[in-house]
């Protein structure tokens, strides 16, 4: 008897714990679902919609990034300082998107000086630096979206999707050895190489097809990376300040900055690759 009661324990700890495994599985197809609705209409639209549109994210995760970089120590700051950080960086990225010339790149300035004095000391350097990323890629979507069309602004955004679905289902799956540890404790090597693979696949399948050059077999996965080291760097960020999720806005997903720190990541080295002159056009 004892020892059918120990396999019967064994067993209701085998399947609780595959319970636990995808117990966040639910609210994040919901939210998905929710978030591929409003990515959508996002994307499909243009002028001063997309502009707008952009800086409204961007405010939501300067507010995320101003609380993460303070939260430890209030007494530095107001309480209504990331909300004051949030909406002033969303008008500068409008400003950015808007005003004509190159000089309201200089803008970015206004933020990083405006949060100093509110983060903690030790989160200082990581605030200009998530804050130029952070200003950088929302640039970089609305500049990719014109200058380069929707389809390709469409490749790179199924780029990250196709990678962060794959490395979520395969890493859960099969699990293994971990990718970073001591930065992203359930990232792993199982994953991480998906999410790879299914770049590999979009990229070849555009290239294949006609749509694309077949310089879009490189970029694609180095698009995907981007994206990975963009998630990577957010870990890093919450586990230095002790956070699990950068705020609790979308349900399943955590904030604003966990939903998109990925995309920040193939956006940026969109734009650079697109100031470089490298930058695959799918269509063109």
């Amino acid at each position: 008897m004892t020892g059918e009661g120990s396999k019967r324990d064994r067993l209701r700890g085998a399947l609780q714990r595959g319970r636990d495994k995808w117990a966040d599985l639910r609210p994040r197809l919901i939210s998905g679902a929710v978030l591929v609705v409003l990515g959508l209409v996002l994307l499909l639209s243009s002028g001063l919609w997309l502009r707008f549109g952009v800086a409204a994210v961007t405010g939501l995760m300067m507010w995320e990034l101003a609380r993460l970089t303070g939260w430890r120590h209030p007494e530095f700051h107001s309480p209504r300082h990331p909300v004051l950080i949030g909406v002033l960086s969303g008008l500068v990225m409008l400003a950015m998107l808007v005003l004509p010339g190159d000089w309201p790149m200089a803008l970015a300035l206004v933020p990083m000086a405006a949060g100093w004095h509110g983060t903690h000391e030790h989160e200082r350097p990581a605030y200009l630096l998530f804050t130029l990323a952070i200003l950088g890629a929302g640039y970089g979507l609305v500049v990719i979206r014109e200058a380069m069309g929707l389809p390709t602004l469409f490749w790179i955004v199924g780029t990250v999707v196709a990678s962060d679905v794959l490395g979520y289902f395969v890493g859960r799956k099969l699990g293994g050895a971990r990718f970073w540890p001591a930065i992203s404790p359930k990232k792993t090597w199982s994953g991480t190489i998906a999410g790879w693979v299914g770049a590999l696949v979009l990229a070849g399948a555009l290239w294949m097809s006609g749509l694309a050059g077949w310089p879009i077999v490189i970029v694609g996965p180095l698009l995907a990376l981007a994206g990975q080291f963009g998630d990577i760097a957010e870990s890093w960020l919450k586990r230095r300040v002790g956070a699990k999720d950068s705020s609790d806005l979308i349900p399943g997903h955590g904030g604003a900055m966990d939903r998109f720190d990925a995309m920040s990541g193939a956006l940026l080295l969109a734009l650079a690759l697109l100031m470089a002159n490298l930058l695959p056009v799918i269509g063109g």
